[in-house]
């Protein structure tokens, strides 16, 4: 009776603990939706014709540093691009400091596009009209097959 209990205890205090997590789940994608709907979103193969076109483009990696090890978005060196690093936890600090122009257009990414959505939108909030964020982040880059610069060079995702 004691084990059955027990049993009974421990399956009711994981259907809870689950319950939780979604609940906290369903919280933050309601958050991310409403971030990249307030910022949208810009397909990798947009971002790749506006840099070939020379477009004014000013690309915002919002990862950690220990995360760049992951990789970067590449693009050739004569490219005239302005790449900065900003982690998400400095941007309201430095954000002003490194782009003074709140009319240029920003793409944000972080490793697979969630924090680079909150970002966009956390920079649109600050003033910064034309903030996007990069769909699916550096993975949705690489899918894309696009290069991405790795402690190995540079590499891209050929699929077959």
């Amino acid at each position: 009776m004691n084990t059955k209990l027990t049993n009974i205890l421990l399956i009711a205090a994981l259907c809870i603990s689950t319950s939780l997590f979604a609940k906290k789940d369903e919280a933050f994608f309601k958050v991310l939706k409403e971030a990249q709907k307030a910022a949208g979103q810009i397909e990798p193969q947009k971002l790749m014709q506006m840099i070939d076109d020379d477009d004014d483009v000013i690309i915002l990696d919002i990862r950690e540093a220990s995360q760049r090890d992951e990789g970067l978005i590449y693009v050739e060196e004569d490219t005239p691009l302005t790449i900065f690093q900003i982690t998400r936890g400095n941007l309201e600090w430095y954000i002003s400091d490194k782009v003074t122009d709140r009319d240029s257009f920003i793409v944000t990414y972080c490793r697979s596009g969630g924090r680079g959505a909150m970002a966009a939108q956390r920079l649109r909030e600050l003033g910064y009209k034309n903030a996007t964020n990069l769909k699916g982040g550096l993975k949705g880059w690489a899918k894309a097959g696009y290069p991405v610069k790795t402690g190995f060079g540079i590499t891209k995702i050929i699929q077959e």
